[in-house]
């Protein structure tokens, strides 16, 4: 590998891991910040690896203009967007490959970011590949008789499935994050909320699009991680299951592998139903030509229904527990790094294995640590974290952004994500047990301007232990 430098456009725990990745890799990087973030371990990180420039101060991580500048001044070669900010936008990726010095930008092709954003076009795919979706429209629909028809047969066919409840959701098709959604529980009320959400979409999104589809409750929520290279090689490091959310719907106890019939008795034959998903995944990657780690959303109906919800173009959170149960035959003394191995491919290097090469062992769970109040529905708590201690087992990692040798000063301006603890046991059982002697183990002190004690989710996540992979 030629010598690169790695401008990581990223802050906190996915800064940390990338530039751990740049080190085993052997490529240069540098890292920017907020001024919120000036006393971040990704910072100061950077700043204790050696001489020369590492760290440059920017306004927003939002504001592709400083990124390029960054990049530019260090003599970057490379951008990782981590997750979230740009990790997903292909007009960002499409610049950074077509400038007048152009940069590699670590993650798929933009025309597969675009392509694959689009969870419409997403949808078609998947249903020309017969991958299960979620029933309803592939399209936007601007005819409310069109529109009621659906929702009629949607109805229908959940009746004849035996759901006792039956309901759909309206959609703004331009909308996104939750906005424009609307769920219907019977017919006789539909025409009236798909005016409603019709005229919001068009004021909110100027276009008057509307999605019907089935609403799903119980459900688990399971995912595929795929890795590939620009080469033609399409792998996957198994499955995780993220059913375990806040109600925001952000992750906060997840698990790898997505099922264990060991741990519950599903009603449906559960490996069988990750060797359907995980193959339909590998299915729809080769037929996009996805070059980079991406993750494949499914839910999981309670009788066993697959259906692909989207895919994520980017590296996610929790990646490190799909490494922490894969391995490589021949590599056994190297731990798997999907980031790093993100990195590698992304600079045109071949994987350098398949899938007969990559088997599993053990399970493997991620605590996301928050300072968050569970009781006031996830509200976030904002202070100074005094006191941050964690136990140091062979069987558990930790990655943070918090020092723990000084007061830190939670930013008001991000999550208030604290850490992320990666446990491994050698079945589900041990890794349970694992993880809450961890969390006992763990003492985070503070307070926010009031002198209140700081408040965290280290209690729910302990208590949450025991629903892992149960449905």
């Amino acid at each position: 590998m030629k010598k690169e430098k790695i401008l990581i456009a990223n802050r906190g725990e996915i800064a940390i891991r990338i530039m751990m990745a740049c080190e085993d890799l052997g490529c240069d990087y540098i890292v920017v910040y907020t001024h919120e973030d000036r006393e971040s371990l990704h910072v100061r990180r950077a700043r204790e690896k050696g001489p020369g420039k590492r760290t440059y101060r920017i306004a927003s991580y939002k504001d592709p203009n400083e990124i390029f500048a960054v990049a530019d001044q260090a003599g970057a070669t490379a951008i990782h967007p981590g997750y979230g900010f740009f990790s997903e936008n292909f007009r960002f990726a499409r610049r950074a490959t077509m400038r007048t010095r152009p940069i590699t930008f670590i993650g798929p092709r933009w025309e597969v970011i675009r392509d694959l954003g689009s969870k419409i076009n997403t949808k078609k795919v998947a249903k020309s590949l017969g991958i299960p979706v979620i029933p309803g429209s592939d399209s936007p629909i601007y005819s409310e008789i069109e529109a009621e028809a659906l929702a009629e047969e949607l109805f229908l066919q959940q009746r004849e499935q035996g759901i006792r409840a039956p309901s759909v959701l309206v959609k703004a098709s331009a909308g996104g994050g939750g906005m424009g959604i609307e769920e219907v529980q019977h017919l006789d009320t539909f025409r009236r909320v798909y005016r409603r959400i019709q005229n919001y979409a068009k004021r909110q999104f100027g276009d008057e699009g509307v999605l019907i589809e089935q609403c799903l409750r119980d459900y688990q929520h399971i995912e595929v991680q795929l890795l590939c290279d620009r080469h033609g090689t399409v792998t996957h490091f198994g499955t995780r299951n993220c059913t375990i959310q806040s109600t925001g719907r952000q992750k906060r106890v997840e698990v790898a592998p997505g099922f264990d019939p060991e741990v519950w008795d599903y009603s449906f034959d559960s490996l069988r139903v990750l060797k359907d998903i995980t193959g339909h995944s590998v299915n729809l990657a080769r037929e996009v030509g996805y070059d980079s780690a991406g993750t494949w959303e499914w839910v999981v109906t309670r009788d066993g229904r697959p259906y692909l919800l989207e895919v994520n173009t980017r590296i996610q959170v929790e990646n490190e527990i799909s490494a922490c149960i894969s391995r490589i035959r021949g590599r056994e003394d190297t731990p798997v790094n999907l980031i790093r191995e993100q990195i590698r491919t992304a600079l045109g290097e071949k994987l350098g294995f398949t899938q007969k090469d990559i088997y599993f062992e053990g399970t493997s769970i991620e605590l996301r640590i928050v300072a968050e109040d569970v009781k006031r529905g996830f509200a976030p708590w904002c202070g100074t974290i005094t006191r941050f201690e964690f136990p140091q087992r062979p069987w558990a990692r930790l990655y943070s952004h918090v020092p723990a040798d000084k007061p830190y000063n939670i930013p008001t301006e991000y999550d208030p994500n604290l850490a992320l603890a990666i446990i491994w046991g050698k079945d589900t059982g041990e890794a349970v047990e694992r993880a809450g002697e961890f969390l006992l183990g763990s003492n985070i002190e503070g307070h926010n301007a009031k002198g209140e004690p700081v408040i965290t989710n280290l209690a729910y996540l302990y208590d949450r232990l025991d629903d892992v992979l149960r449905f």
